[in-house]
């Protein structure tokens, strides 16, 4: 676990090379898994490879989306919030699973934050909503970039662990 951490790095250029179908359903499946409070599982995906989808949600946000304008996949994360006060936590823990699984799968991602940002339109989470339609009563969080990287970044090492920002027993 500990070196995929090392080698998860956000990833914002890719190549235009496609995520294999068997590959998403891995990416998936890692999301599918993550746990979520009490177990009542709130949590729905969107998976996005139509080009021009993709490029018309890079503005449906003021800033940080560039990632968009070259992924081939983009995973729009939702939760009904309805079922569950902490789809938040929850929808956070799959999305970091499908970083994860990205990583081991060979694949570069970064997480686009949607819920409470901004765009043109006024909320990016009513604009994605919109577009993509996504009834009322769920939450958007982000939206994953995936694909091919364009770019290579170096590992974390042990210097990025700060570890005097662990107490123990008491601050």
């Amino acid at each position: 676990m500990l070196e995929l951490l090392r080698e998860r790095r956000s990833i914002r250029k890719f190549t235009s090379e496609p995520v294999a179908p068997e590959d998403i359903r891995k990416l998936l499946g890692a999301a599918l898994l993550a746990p979520a409070g009490m177990g009542k599982k709130p949590l729905e995906f969107i998976v996005i490879r139509d080009r021009e989808t993709i490029t018309h949600l890079q503005f449906l946000k003021a800033h940080g989306t560039a990632p968009l304008a070259s992924a081939p996949l983009a995973i729009v994360v939702i939760a009904d919030t309805r079922k569950t006060d902490t789809w938040v936590e929850d929808a956070s823990i799959a999305a970091i699973l499908i970083q994860l699984e990205a990583v081991r799968l060979g694949l570069g991602s970064t997480w686009i934050q949607i819920r409470l940002r901004e765009g043109g339109e006024g909320s990016s989470e009513d604009a994605f909503r919109k577009k993509l339609g996504i009834p009322d009563g769920y939450g958007v969080l982000n939206v994953i970039a995936v694909g091919h990287g364009a770019e290579e970044k170096s590992p974390h090492t042990d210097a990025d662990m700060d570890f005097s920002k662990v107490h123990y027993e008491r601050f």
